[in-house]
């Protein structure tokens, strides 16, 4: 009886063991079975027998299309009619690649987004704003999730390169590519993350010279997405652990720098009162190893100014109120009021009346040579001074009008016509403004004491001082 009972626990813990060596063995064909079907998209992709589709072809999309078209097949998408014009009439309205380029790509750009259907490994490179209570606006990445998701098909590799707090891919853009197409993430197509480095208006840090985080939902996804990006990154990649550590690693990047900025402009604020100058503090620090240059200035744009509020939204989510980047956030969107503050001071000083006095801004971009003016925090300036009954004249040789225009209101003269002026805002840095002369600086006066706000400390003060400026920069 013993010796049955033993046999029959033999064979109990047998069968066991061979269910689970099936199990295992089962496991590793489903696991290279999936590894073999990543392959073969990929090597389809390198052969031109499968597409890359960019969704969103703005300063970051555009240059990741015309790079990939180097190497594979490519469908560029978005809604933007006029501007798949211009792309298709060689013109580009971010300078980001140059026409030479847009000319000599192979890239197919459309509006139609049945194109889409075309390729099985799509990039959405779609901005991430902020509303005006600072709470994230995803309906740019809800509305592309959505288009992609109607012509989605099986098989496909969905990869976000959009800013955004860590769980925007797999819990609000998943769900979405799932409700619109019908099809079952990890079983109909995979989805993975790989945030946008791309610094516009940076010739030398482009998207081939910038290492690229790569992430996705399993280990296969994540091969093929690397693949496909070491195509073009001649960088290389890295390859994070998850998709969330990934959106998490971009966020904190733009929140480092956010925060390092709002540093200096506390400084700027704190050294003016002194009557110190911050640049020369700064230079005579700079001498040092390990000290962090960073300087004092206007945080604006669709990264640095905006991607702090994503992480600090998420943070309030789950119980936690930011102290650090909210207060950097709050130095920083405090800066055009600062300056404005700071302009009529010296109008002051230099015995000239405030309300209508003419003064002129010299740029209105977010950054030196670029045309991007979205979310730019000149027009924080522009705003201030209405408030002293002031209208600036705005003058801006390198941002894009029409854009200007259609998100402020601002219409740009051009700087020949910034004449007898009382006070000149030299705002951005732009290579134009870079070059002018004291002379040519000169003529933007009228009589009287010459007010001058160089923002971006591009002039010698001592030079404009000796000249009897009334000199200022944070």
């Amino acid at each position: 009886m013993k010796n049955n009972i033993k046999n029959i626990r033999f064979d109990i813990i047998g069968n066991l063991e061979t269910t689970r060596n099936s199990s295992r063995r089962l496991e590793k064909l489903r696991k290279k079975e999936k590894a073999g079907k990543m392959d073969a998209l990929y090597r389809k992709i390198v052969s031109g027998e499968e597409k890359i589709s960019l969704i969103g072809l703005g300063y970051v999309g555009t240059p990741i299309a015309v790079a990939f078209a180097k190497k594979a097949k490519v469908v560029g998408f978005d809604i933007n009619e006029k501007k798949i014009a211009l792309y298709r009439s060689g013109i580009d309205p971010t300078n980001e690649v140059g026409a030479a380029a847009l000319r000599a790509t192979t890239v197919e750009f459309t509006s139609d987004e049945t194109k889409l259907r075309e390729a099985k490994f799509h990039v959405v490179a779609v901005p991430t704003p902020v509303r005006a209570d600072h709470t994230p606006d995803l309906s740019p990445v809800e509305g592309a999730s959505r288009i992609l998701g109607r012509n989605l098909t099986p098989g496909s590799v969905v990869v976000y390169e959009s800013t955004v707090y860590p769980g925007v891919t797999e819990d609000v853009c998943v769900p979405i590519l799932e409700r619109e197409s019908g099809l079952r993430c990890g079983v109909d197509f995979k989805v993975g993350y790989s945030p946008e480095r791309i610094n516009p208006g940076d010739k030398e840090r482009r998207l081939e010279t910038i290492v690229k985080i790569v992430s996705g939902m399993d280990a296969e996804t994540l091969d093929v997405v690397a693949k496909v990006y070491e195509l073009v990154v001649e960088a290389g990649v890295y390859r994070a652990p998850s998709i969330k550590v990934a959106e998490a690693a971009k966020v904190i990047e733009n929140c480092q720098r956010d925060i390092n900025i709002a540093f200096m402009n506390e400084l700027s604020i704190i050294f003016n009162k002194l009557g110190v100058d911050t640049k020369s503090v700064l230079e005579a620090a700079g001498t040092k190893w390990n000290f962090l240059k960073f300087y004092p200035g206007l945080v604006g744009g669709h990264c640095i100014g905006v991607d702090p509020y994503y992480l600090t939204y998420k943070a309030e989510q789950v119980g936690y109120r930011s102290q650090i980047i909210l207060a950097g956030r709050r130095i920083n969107d405090d800066m055009g009021r600062y300056v404005a503050e700071n302009l009529v001071k010296n109008l002051i000083k230099a015995d000239k009346t405030v309300k209508g006095a003419r003064v002129a801004i010299l740029g209105f971009t977010f950054k030196e040579n670029c045309p991007d003016t979205r979310n730019t925090k000149v027009f924080d300036i522009v705003k201030e001074l209405r408030e002293y009954g002031i209208e600036p004249v705005v003058a801006d040789p390198v941002a894009d009008a029409d854009e200007a225009r259609a998100l402020y209101g601002v219409e740009f003269v051009d700087l020949a016509d910034v004449r007898q002026m009382d006070a000149v805002v030299l705002a951005v840095a732009h290579r134009e403004f870079a070059a002018l002369t004291e002379a040519e600086i000169a003529s933007f006066f009228g009589s009287g004491v010459k007010t001058l706000l160089d923002l971006k400390g591009l002039l010698d003060r001592d030079e404009y001082e000796r000249a009897g400026y009334l000199y200022w920069r944070l």
